[in-house]
C-alpha cells in the first residue's frame, strides 16, 4: 500500500469518527436537555400515551317506601366506548357494532371518523349486547363500568317517584325534586393502558361518594290497592283517565297517589310526555259538587246556619239573570244537611245568598284553596280562587257548587282531611326522611299544622252531614262500607272546551271522603276524567272509593264496627245520582 493511499484511508476514518462524535455529542446534549430541562414536558407526553382521566359520580341513593321496600335503586351497568384514532377500518367496525347493538351504522361510522379521542358507542348496554361486542374483539373499543337507575316495582307510583336520564340526573317526580340529595358526589380517576393498549383502572379511593337515600310516606301495598281499583274504575266506565289519592288526615302523609294510564319509568321515553307529570299535584280542574262541603262549612262557621236551616230549592229550576241553575231532581224545601246529601245546586246558591260571598271566600282560603300546599314534589299548581269582590251573581252560583273555581286533587283531599282532623288543616307531605349510606337520618319531615280551617264544633257538624251522603238516599251511597262509617261527597263537573265554554257530554266525576267517621284513619279522593257510560260521581267514582277504603282498612288492621248490612242491599234503581 503506497503512502498516498494510506493517508486517504486515515482521512476517511478521521472524517467518519468526527461525524460519529458530533452525532453522539448531539444526541447526548439533546438527551441531557430533555432529561434536565424538559423532564416535566416529557412526563406529560408519556402520560398521554398510557393515562386517561375519567370523571364519575358516586352511586345514586335508593328511594324506599314507608316500610323500607325499594322503589328506585341503582345497579351496575356496562357502557361501550370507542377510541376512533385506534380504529383502522371505521366502516367495518361501525357495521359490526351496529349489528350487535341494533343502532344505525351510518351514524356510528360518521362519529368514528370524527377527529375525537373518545366517543360513547352505547351507554348502559345490556349484558347480551356487551358479550356480543366483546366477541367481536375489535381494536379501539372499550368497556366502562357505570350505574343505571332501575325501578323494581315498574309502574307502581311511577309519576310520584319520577325517573332519571341517561346521565343519572332526575327529570321528574321525587327523582327531580330531591336530585341534589340522591345523586352521588363527583370524583376523578385515571385509566391506565399497558403496552398492548389494554386498559385497567388505577387504584380508586375507598371513600363512599354515594348519594343519600329517600324514605317516602307512600305504602307499596296501599299504592297497589289504589292503582288496581282506579284502573278497574277507568276501564269499567270507559273513562279517559283517572286519579286517586289516599292521605292520613291526622298527619298529612300521602299513603298513595295513583294515575291511570300510568308509565314504566324504566322506559319512560316510550310513553307520551303528558303521562310523565304527577297530575294529582300539577293539574287544576273544576271540582264540581265536592265544593258544596265548603259552602256548608261557610254557612255553619260564619252564616249562623245549622244542619236544619231550611232553604227553598225552587223545584229544580232557578233563574239568575240570563242563566238558569238546574238540579238533577226537583226539590222544594230542604235542610242544609239535605242540600249536601242530595247535592242540590240551587240549595248551594241559596246557602251562599244567606251566608254572604265574603264568608264563602274566607272559608275557601282557610281550607287552602287558591294557594300551594307546599308539598315536597315538583310542579305544584295553586289553583284559582278569584276575590269575592269580583264575583257576579252567576259567579256566586257557580262557585257555590264547584264551577268557576279550580283546584288540584291534592288541595281537595287536604281540605276534606281538615274536616276529618277536627277542623285543622295539615300540610301534605310525601317524603318522611333522608338517610345517608350508613343509615343515619340526615333530615326528618314531621307533620306540620298549617292552621285551623274551621272550629271543632263546625267540623263535627260537617262530619254528620257528610255521613248522611253515604247513607240510604244519599248521592254517595255507593261509597258505603260494611262495618265502617263513611263521610264523603260526590262531584260531577262539566268540562270546558278550548274556547272556555262548557262542553256537552264531557264531565269530571269524583268522590272524596274519609273513614271511619268516628276516628278517621284514611281520606280518599277518586277522580274519573270523561267517563262515557255514566257521568255521576256517585255512580262511577264512589264504588272505587269503597274498594280502596275497604281493602286499605283491612290492610291497616282496623276492625269493623257492628253495623246493620240491610242498608247496603238497596237496589240500584232506588239510588240517587249525584
Amino acid at each position: 500500500m503506497n503512502n498516498a493511499k494510506s493517508k486517504y484511508i486515515k482521512l476517511r476514518i478521521t472524517i467518519v469518527g468526527i461525524v460519529f462524535a458530533v452525532c453522539i455529542t448531539s444526541i447526548g446534549a439533546k438527551a441531557g436537555y430533555l432529561q434536565i430541562y424538559r423532564s416535566s414536558w416529557l412526563a406529560e407526553k408519556a402520560a398521554d400515551q398510557y393515562e386517561r382521566p375519567f370523571k364519575e359520580s358516586g352511586k345514586r341513593g335508593t328511594i324506599y317506601d314507608t316500610n323500607l321496600r325499594e322503589m328506585a335503586v341503582s345497579i351496575n351497568a356496562t357502557s361501550i366506548a370507542a377510541y376512533p384514532r385506534k380504529i383502522q377500518d371505521a366502516a367495518a367496525a361501525a357495521k359490526m357494532l351496529a349489528k350487535s347493538l341494533n343502532i344505525d351504522s351510518k351514524i356510528l361510522q360518521r362519529r368514528l371518523l370524527a377527529n375525537k379521542p373518545f366517543i360513547w358507542v352505547k351507554r348502559q348496554a345490556t349484558p347480551k349486547e356487551v358479550n356480543a361486542v366483546k366477541n367481536l374483539n375489535l381494536d379501539g373499543v372499550g368497556f366502562l363500568s357505570e350505574t343505571s337507575r332501575f325501578y323494581p316495582q315498574k309502574t307502581l307510583a311511577a309519576q310520584t317517584i319520577g325517573f332519571t336520564g341517561m346521565d343519572g340526573n332526575g327529570l321528574e317526580g321525587i327523582e327531580f325534586y330531591y336530585d341534589n340529595q340522591l345523586k352521588g358526589s363527583n370524583f376523578e380517576y385515571v385509566v391506565l393502558k399497558d403496552a398492548l393498549g389494554q386498559g385497567f383502572n388505577s387504584e380508586k379511593t375507598t371513600t363512599d361518594y354515594s348519594g343519600k337515600n329517600i324514605i317516602l310516606t307512600i305504602d307499596q301495598t296501599i299504592q297497589y290497592i289504589t292503582e288496581k281499583a282506579l284502573k278497574e274504575a277507568v276501564d269499567e266506565n270507559g273513562a279517559k283517565s283517572g286519579i286517586a289519592v289516599v292521605m292520613s288526615p291526622g298527619t298529612g302523609a300521602i299513603l298513595s297517589i295513583a294515575q291511570h294510564p300510568s308509565l314504566n319509568p324504566n322506559s319512560y321515553e316510550k310513553f307520551d310526555k303528558h303521562l310523565w307529570r304527577n297530575r294529582a299535584i300539577t293539574d287544576p280542574f273544576e271540582p264540581g259538587s265536592t265544593m258544596k262541603v265548603f259552602t256548608a262549612a261557610a254557612a255553619i262557621e260564619h252564616g249562623n246556619c245549622s244542619e236544619n236551616t231550611i232553604f227553598f230549592c225552587e223545584n229544580g229550576e232557578y233563574r239568575i239573570g240570563k242563566n238558569v241553575i238546574h238540579d238533577t231532581h226537583p226539590y222544594g224545601l230542604l235542610t242544609l244537611k239535605d242540600v249536601v246529601k242530595l247535592s242540590s245546586n240551587i240549595g248551594a246558591f241559596k246557602i251562599v245568598k244567606k251566608t254572604g260571598t265574603e264568608s264563602l271566600y274566607r272559608t275557601l282560603k282557610a281550607f287552602g284553596f287558591g294557594e300551594k300546599t307546599g308539598i315536597n314534589c315538583p310542579g305544584e299548581t295553586s289553583g284559582t280562587v278569584t276575590s269575592y269582590k269580583n264575583w257576579r251573581a252567576i259567579d256566586v252560583g257557580a262557585i257555590s257548587f264547584g264551577q268557576g273555581i279550580s283546584a288540584s286533587p291534592l288541595q281537595i283531599i287536604s281540605a276534606v282531611s281538615a274536616i276529618a282532623n277536627d277542623g285543622i288543616l295539615m300540610k301534605p307531605y310525601i317524603v318522611q326522611a333522608i338517610m345517608d349510606q350508613k343509615g343515619i337520618t340526615v333530615s326528618r319531615f314531621d307533620p306540620i299544622r298549617v292552621r285551623r280551617a274551621v272550629s271543632s264544633t263546625t267540623a263535627g257538624k260537617l262530619k254528620n252531614i257528610l255521613m248522611s251522603v253515604t247513607e240510604k238516599g244519599g248521592t254517595g251511597f255507593n261509597a258505603a262500607l260494611e262495618g265502617h262509617t263513611v263521610c264523603g261527597k260526590t262531584g260531577t263537573a262539566q268540562k270546558t272546551d278550548e274556547t272556555g265554554r262548557y262542553a256537552q257530554g264531557k264531565y269530571i266525576s269524583s268522590f272524596v271522603g274519609f273513614t271511619p267517621a268516628e276516628n278517621p284513619e284514611i281520606a280518599i279522593l277518586v277522580i274519573l276524567d270523561e267517563p262515557t257510560k255514566n257521568h255521576y260521581g256517585g255512580v262511577v267514582a264512589a264504588p272505587a272509593f269503597s274498594k280502596i277504603a275497604q281493602e286499605t282498612l283491612t290492610y291497616l288492621n282496623i276492625p269493623p264496627k257492628n253495623r246493620k248490612t240491610d242498608e247496603l242491599t238497596v237496589s240500584k234503581e232506588s239510588r240517587l245520582l249525584g
